[in-house]
């Protein structure tokens, strides 16, 4: 069993390295033992899965009890070995119950892949022929064929969902049949959308794998090695990955757990993301692959090979071992406890890009490079050489890059200056301060250290915008900030170093040597009396310039020459006295409930309760003289026109008494 990972997956070969032939002796097979490590320490834990010959075809029995492995193709019918179909490559098809051969038939031409529909018993064939036959297994005989626009089909596939019909062709394309309607309902042009910029192609891409993936999406593989991922409602496809080896893709499988797409060509297989396109995880058989088969509900996954033999992996995060051989789990837990290096110390990974600086585009498909992820893995030694031919003057370069770092590295131990902001140099200087303490506070007691202000994007404008500028002469800072005079002048003193430090700085190319004095560092300010005092010697010194404030304002008042002010009254207005409006401006500073109150008093408010329990409030506004006198005259208008009304009784028609008008 050999062990390996790639991306942090572990993968488990338990079928890992040749067997040594039944055939040779007891004597030989020591002395290969003891000449070959490889063999010495090889354990195959799943025994007697060698093969007659080749196979290229591998699938396990729905209940999981079975594992199958044929040349050409063939299908499961039932959930045991009981009902099986085998495609043969001399055109025949064979059928197989449970006790062995049942019935044969052929097909006009060679198949190269089919599909059984459960609704209808059909069984579709594709081949070296533009036609699809169908095989009716409730009849037993040939039903009408499908024709189609393509001169041959390799693969097909019949979704499990909605059962429709699907064929890859050899001119790229893949075509979508209604069995219902056996009417073609899409046609999708894989091979030009797997063509992109990156890609490179000798001839026209066939289609060589095809799996649907529930009711909307089907991976197709190229014969040019890409996988393209499509949504069954588009025409274009999700995602795109090349394979970098140029080869078919032989299969691809699912796995729905952790949304997988296996993909396998002739010399790799390759897991990743169906959403993102991330590798997951790779491997390389010793032997050329023709199928992958995943175990069902499982981390176990089976190949079929050029060679009589299968290969078999374990992958504990794809899922559990399966029954049979539930003892892998423990030994995989073992295993963990003791793990052993697996890293490519010896390889160097390079991307197409660097091959072609290094002009060794041409290895491209051959040995010497490994396909992986976006790029290869080549020999650390041949990356080497490659390079010295390529870039002669790479030592130059070297030692200019180990010279830079030796004078980093001396830098870092000189005096490293801190620039400060513009604006609240103080008080950023008190803030790195404070920093340096509590750093060493929570290195002790190993907490987390809590953000600066300073790297602080909320704080920024305040270390830049004059307007924050902090006045050390206000009233409020020097009462908050009883010592600060004491602090301040320790750090005014710092802020003249770095000052001088930063002079030095811009007029020499490098820094200055030595290291900055600050002899006043170990004074303390927490003493309570100092601070006491210090509160009593602030708030004497507030009164005093309080008290010169004042006779300064005296002064000033003294020598100003009081004008008389002359104001204009609106006309239409009286002018009573200046305490109205002092009456109005006592009265708006009141409380709503007050003015209220003197409304009641005055006669101009009514606040009454109604019967639902709330409240009534009518009042009279206010008016102004101006509209007192309006109102008068026109009271006064109304009566004069009521002594002036004259009677109308005169007009009267004659014939009909109460009639005006006729």
């Amino acid at each position: 069993m050999q062990v390996s990972s790639l991306n942090e997956v572990k993968i488990y070969s338990l079928s890992a390295g040749r067997s040594l032939p039944e055939w040779l002796s007891d004597r030989k097979k020591r002395a290969l033992q003891k000449k070959d490590v490889d063999i010495r320490r090889r354990i195959e834990l799943i025994q007697d899965f060698e093969m007659p010959t080749v196979s290229t075809k591998i699938k396990v029995s729905r209940d999981g009890q079975y594992v199958m492995a044929v040349v050409v193709t063939f299908e499961i019918l039932s959930d045991d070995y009981s009902k099986i179909v085998f495609l043969q490559c001399d055109r025949f098809v064979e059928f197989h119950s449970q006790h062995g051969h049942y019935y044969r038939t052929r097909i006009p031409k060679f198949g190269r892949d089919f599909s059984y529909h459960y609704p209808s018993c059909d069984l579709y064939f594709v081949g070296a022929s533009s036609e699809v036959y169908r095989l009716n297994l409730e009849q037993g005989r040939f039903l009408n064929s499908l024709q189609t626009d393509a001169s041959e089909s390799n693969v097909c596939d019949i979704n499990p969902v909605h059962f429709l019909f699907a064929m890859g062709t050899a001119e790229g394309k893949v075509e979508c049949w209604d069995p219902r309607t056996r009417n073609r309902v899409g046609l999708l042009d894989c091979a030009l959308s797997s063509v992109t910029a990156d890609t490179e192609i000798d001839g026209l891409p066939s289609i060589s794998a095809l799996k649907f993936d529930g009711a909307l999406n089907m991976a197709v593989g190229t014969s040019t090695g890409q996988v393209l991922l499509y949504d069954l409602r588009s025409s274009n496809p999700l995602i795109v990955k090349d394979h970098h080896y140029g080869l078919p893709i032989k299969s691809i499988q699912f796995q729905c757990q952790l949304d997988l797409i296996i993909s396998a060509d002739s010399r790799i297989i390759k897991m990743w993301n169906k959403d993102t396109g991330k590798i997951f995880t790779s491997m390389e058989p010793e032997y050329d692959i023709n199928d992958v088969c995943l175990y069902p509900n499982s981390g176990m996954l089976m190949t079929a090979n050029e060679a009589p033999k299968m290969n078999i992996y374990y992958i504990p995060v794809l899922g559990p071992a399966p029954k049979w051989c539930s003892f892998l789990d423990s030994l995989t837990e073992e295993l963990e406890e003791n793990p052993e290096s697996t890293v490519y110390d010896d390889y160097k990974f390079v991307t197409r890009k660097d091959l072609e600086n290094l002009g060794l585009s041409h290895l491209i498909g051959s040995s010497l490079l490994r396909a992986y992820m976006h790029g290869f893995f080549m020999d650390i030694r041949l990356y080497h050489k490659a390079k010295m031919m390529a870039n002669p003057f790479a030592y130059e370069e070297y030692r200019r890059e180990k010279i830079r770092q030796k004078i980093e590295e001396t830098r870092a131990q000189r005096v490293q200056l801190k620039k400060l902001p513009k604006v609240n140099k103080e008080l950023a200087l008190k803030l790195i301060e404070e920093e340096g303490e509590e750093q060493q506070v929570t290195k002790k007691r190993k907490q987390k250290n809590l953000p600066s202000l300073l790297k602080d994007d909320r704080f920024k404008v305040m270390f830049e915008n004059p307007d924050y500028q902090v006045d050390e002469q206000s009233e409020e800072f020097r009462l908050l900030n009883p010592l600060v005079s004491k602090i301040s002048e320790k750090r005014k003193r710092k802020l003249k170093i770095l000052e001088e430090l930063e002079a030095q700085e811009q007029e020499e190319e490098e820094e200055p040597e030595g290291k900055a004095s600050d002899a006043e560092s170990s004074e303390s300010s927490d003493d309570e009396k100092g601070w006491v005092e210090e509160v009593r010697k602030q708030r004497k010194l507030l009164r005093q310039e309080e008290k010169v404030k004042r006779q300064e304002r005296f002064k000033e008042d003294q020598q100003t020459l009081l004008k008389p002010h002359f104001f204009e009254i609106k006309e239409g207005e009286e002018f009573r006295s200046f305490k109205d409006s002092a009456k109005k401006q006592k009265l708006m500073k009141k409380t709503l409930e007050d003015r209220l109150k003197l409304e009641e008093k005055l006669g101009t408010l009514n606040v009454s309760d109604t019967t639902v329990g709330s409240k009534q409030a009518t009042f009279k506004l206010k008016k102004s003289e101006q509209q007192k006198k309006q109102q008068e005259a026109e009271k006064q208008h109304r009566q004069e026109r009521k002594t002036l009304r004259r009677s109308a009784s005169h007009l009267k028609s004659k014939r009909g008494r109460g009639r005006l008008f006729h």
